[in-house]
């Protein structure tokens, strides 16, 4: 999975798939895609990073309070 890296731009290849969907993980381990050499992997905040397309990460991945944040309709 890739996703991008917003204070550069640059796509980064996560490593550990399931830090992505844990709402207590604050970062991401990931390398950067930057080059064609491969990087060493780096730990990424959950905060710099959204999908390639510039859509933000869904708040039930990065937010472990997200159901007290829903306002009931």
């Amino acid at each position: 999975m890739f996703l991008k890296y917003l204070p550069s731009g640059d796509l980064v290849e996560v490593i550990d798939l399931p830090d992505v969907i844990n709402p207590h993980s604050a970062t991401i381990r990931a390398r950067a895609d930057s080059s064609e050499l491969i990087q060493r992997p780096e730990n990424f905040l959950k905060t710099e990073l959204a999908f390639p397309s510039g859509e933000p990460l869904p708040r039930c991945w990065t937010d472990s309070q997200y159901r007290e944040h829903v306002v009931a309709a």
